[in-house]
């Protein structure tokens, strides 16, 4: 059940300065999506293995209506298209990248696989106090294909 947690990590940050467009454009067209089984209890088809397995003290994507691999990919790429990042320097991939639904309901990406830059996802639980703070950077960040 989500909200069970009530420690998350304090050292979230989103980047201060968001990246030139340019940078961001081409990290757009890098990222990809993996997923992990804990964040889902359908498994859709993000070809997991074990293809679910909903952890107690995780939030699922099924709450935010992510069942599609997709889905969740386009989600991520909207992040990085808003600059919702943390500190990155160019190179390689930054740890996290946050986004929103239409629905109005945060997410956070995770590293995954630095490698390939593969990055798992999930909706941020109500009781995370960052939750606030993506959602404010959200609604005063623009597209740079705006």
């Amino acid at each position: 059940m989500p909200g069970r947690r009530t420690r998350f990590n304090s050292k979230r940050k989103i980047a201060e300065a968001p990246p030139p467009k340019e940078a961001l454009k081409l990290l757009e067209k890098e990222v990809r999506y993996g997923g992990k089984p804990e964040h889902k209890r359908n498994p859709g088809d993000f070809r997991l293995s074990p293809p679910a397995r909903p952890r107690r003290d995780k939030s699922l994507c099924d709450d935010a209506g992510i069942f599609l691999r997709s889905r969740a990919l386009e989600l991520l790429r909207a992040g990085v298209r808003r600059g919702l990042i943390s500190a990155w320097d160019g190179t390689s991939y930054p740890q996290n990248i946050w986004s929103m639904t239409e629905d109005g309901i945060p997410l956070e990406a995770q590293l995954e696989n630095a490698g390939n830059g593969t990055y798992h996802g999930y909706p941020l639980m109500e009781n995370d106090p960052f939750r606030k703070t993506v959602i404010e950077k959200w609604s005063e960040s623009k597209d740079v294909n705006d």
